[in-house]
């Protein structure tokens, strides 16, 4: 249950579990037997569902123990979830409270003016076990933009899984080792396209995929961190780097035009969508993913590409590998997607965001995270001590099979039980499971930059970022190589202001003491 951010289509509600819609409240006090009605839009993933009300033992307990009704949307974070979130500021019908996954942090909506200060509610009084596991207050005040107060980072998870996850059956088949370097993986792609490695005589495998959704590269090239560049962002001697736009970009476009053109990649790469080069790896396409959760090749995991995979082919083996070494894959995690109020409802629903806060403070107790990760204690998890075994069965049959509905409820916390000391015992997970986890730890970390990034007042990170995108497809469809990067990039500093973002970075890692 482990929660993943996929991009997708917009998930139904049901309509008999929602309650009225309370975005046009007018913000009269509550009658003390009323329930106050909240409306909160968040992600989830993109096969999970909501159950019926009387199944729902999470909303159950949250609407019984803070006496509220609430209203319930869920997305996948993409696209069509943003526009979904600004058709409602557009409409002036805000939900009560919602998460951010527009890529920014919220950064354009409080240079628009529709962010509620958040001074009075998130605050350690009001929300302890928020910050006593959580955020601490430093990370907090890092984390504002434009000298305002209103977004706070939804708790996130300090672990880093990023991998490639290779066939390893495949590999077995045709006599090759897992690739430890990158002339290796290269290798072993065009073994994949050329030598039938599934063994069904057709030549109709590639060696690797991703899903761009049809703008710009992506960033699960291996060749990023051939060039010299760390997800996502690093500071290299004292100076911020970024591994779209640096200069070595250069370099990575022209190995990535290279590989495209020895016909090693699956042709669908560009205009694959959300998790499209997933399911063609679990359907035996494609024999090299990248992946960034913990679970995403556990047998553990029903929903892991492993366990979609064995379904079609027994034989089957996903394990995770780097060609590069001991060398990092990515800069540590920095606070991500944020919760966030309108200014509407701070301002005329006062009471709403301090019930709110209240909720999402529990979610981040201990309590709330084992009710929203596990479930119910002594039906679908055993607890001794800080000792919490899973009753897999249960768990399939009440919360899998109905949607997989925990994996929306865990919208605020990460599936880290270390954070409250608790072991987890899973009597699925597998020795192959364990040697995955083992594999993903010895794989280094750069170190995180220190603080949130927020670009200039006035500037349109979004409109820098599309066109970076546009030139960097052009880089590889039109131009077939890197060879006018240098050009490119030069539009993207002067034209898009870029010199002015990265000035603008600097002098915030300067200000938190990052660097001199």
């Amino acid at each position: 249950m482990k929660r993943t951010w996929i991009a997708g289509t917009a998930l139904v509600l049901a309509g008999g579990m929602l309650a009225a819609c309370a975005g046009k409240e007018d913000g009269s006090k509550q009658a003390a037997n009323e329930k106050m009605p909240l409306r909160i839009f968040i992600d989830a993933q993109n096969n999970a569902m909501l159950p019926p009300e009387q199944d729902d033992f999470v909303k159950k307990t949250i609407e019984e123990k803070f006496n509220v009704k609430l209203k319930v949307e869920y997305m996948a974070p993409g696209e069509d979830y943003n526009k979904k979130i600004n058709a409602y500021l557009t409409s002036n019908d805000p939900p009560d409270m919602w998460r951010d996954s527009n890529g920014d942090g919220g950064s354009k909506y409080a240079l628009d003016g529709l962010l509620g200060d958040m001074s009075k509610y998130v605050t350690p009084q009001a929300m302890p076990n928020y910050f006593k596991y959580w955020v601490d207050e430093t990370t907090l005040k890092r984390y504002q933009v434009h000298n305002q107060f209103v977004r706070a980072p939804v708790p996130y998870s300090k672990e880093i899984y990023r991998a490639w996850y290779i066939r390893k059956d495949w590999l077995d088949k045709l006599g090759l080792q897992v690739p430890k370097t990158y002339d290796d993986y290269m290798k072993v792609l065009r073994a994949f396209t050329n030598d039938d490695p599934d063994g069904n005589g057709k030549k109709d495998t590639y060696g690797f995929s991703m899903s761009a959704g049809g703008d710009g590269i992506g960033l699960d090239w291996p060749e990023y961190r051939k060039n010299g560049l760390v997800f996502a962002s690093f500071i290299e001697n004292g100076v911020f780097k970024d591994t779209q736009t640096d200069p070595r970009v250069e370099g990575v476009l022209n190995d990535i035009a290279k590989v495209i053109g020895e016909g090693v990649i699956d042709p669908d790469w560009f205009l694959n969508k959300a998790t499209q080069h997933v399911d063609k790896a679990a359907q035996g396409k494609v024999g090299v993913v990248l992946g960034s959760t913990k679970d995403f090749a556990f047998d553990s995991n029903p929903q892991s590409l492993q366990s979609k995979a064995k379904a079609i082919f027994p034989n089957a083996n996903w394990v995770p590998f780097t060609p590069f070494g001991d060398q990092p894959l990515q800069s540590g995690i920095a606070p991500g997607s944020p919760f966030l109020f309108h200014k509407t409802i701070v301002e005329k629903h006062p009471d709403k965001v301090k019930k709110i806060t209240e909720i999402l403070d529990w979610l981040a107790s201990e309590e709330g995270f084992i009710l929203t990760h596990y479930g119910q204690d002594g039906k679908h998890y055993a607890r001794s001590g800080k000792t919490i075994t899973l009753k897999p069965d249960a768990i399939q049959e009440d919360i899998v099979k109905k949607g997989d509905w925990l994996s929306i409820w865990d919208f605020f916390t990460p599936n880290t039980p270390n954070t409250f000391g608790l072991t987890v015992v899973d009597p699925r997970q597998t020795d192959r499971d364990r040697n995955i986890i083992k594999t993903l730890a010895a794989i280094p970390t750069a170190p995180y930059i220190g603080t949130s990034l927020a670009p200039p007042a006035g500037f349109d990170l979004a409109a820098f970022r599309k066109r970076q995108r546009e030139l960097q497809a052009k880089a590889v469809f039109e131009d077939k190589s890197g060879k006018n990067w240098p050009s490119y990039r030069e539009e993207l500093m002067t034209k898009y202001n870029g010199s002015k973002l990265f000035d603008a970075y600097a002098e915030q890692i300067k200000a938190a003491g990052i660097t001199k």
